[in-house]
């Protein structure tokens, strides 16, 4: 009887946290190269989380400046959002860690630059001031 009372709770409740794990994002923490092949090839919406002060100094072209730390980040991201990849970015990868956990439930695609603008500067890809 248990294991009857067993498979129904478990009829019920995976198919459920499937659905509720569905609408979640798929995050991608990627190298450099592959951020700039990613954003030359895809169609993404490229976010620098940084604070605007940051962005001023440099930033990747084409890049939107949404601070991170903004209390309206999340919303500003999603009125801007027009195609189903993020591409997010910061100084070394710990605030557009930061980002994509604020916007794991829009169900998009989420390339995120593992360490970061000071990396790709190292690795001598393009700026603009």
């Amino acid at each position: 009887m248990k294991s009857i009372k067993a498979l129904f709770i478990l009829g019920i409740f995976l198919p459920l946290m499937t659905f509720c794990q569905s609408s979640k994002s798929d995050l991608k923490s990627v190298s450099s190269q592959e951020f700039k092949k990613i954003i030359e090839s895809k169609s993404v919406f490229l976010v620098d989380v940084r604070t605007e002060g940051e962005f001023q100094s440099g930033h990747i072209k084409g890049a939107t400046n949404i601070d991170v730390n903004d209390p309206d980040f999340a919303s500003k991201v999603k009125s801007n959002l027009k195609v189903k990849s993020l591409a997010l970015y910061c100084r070394s990868g710990n605030r557009s860690k930061l980002a994509a956990s604020k916007l794991s439930e829009m169900g998009v695609t989420i390339y995120e630059l593992n360490s970061g603008f000071k990396d790709w500067v190292q690795a001598g890809l393009p700026v603009e001031n």
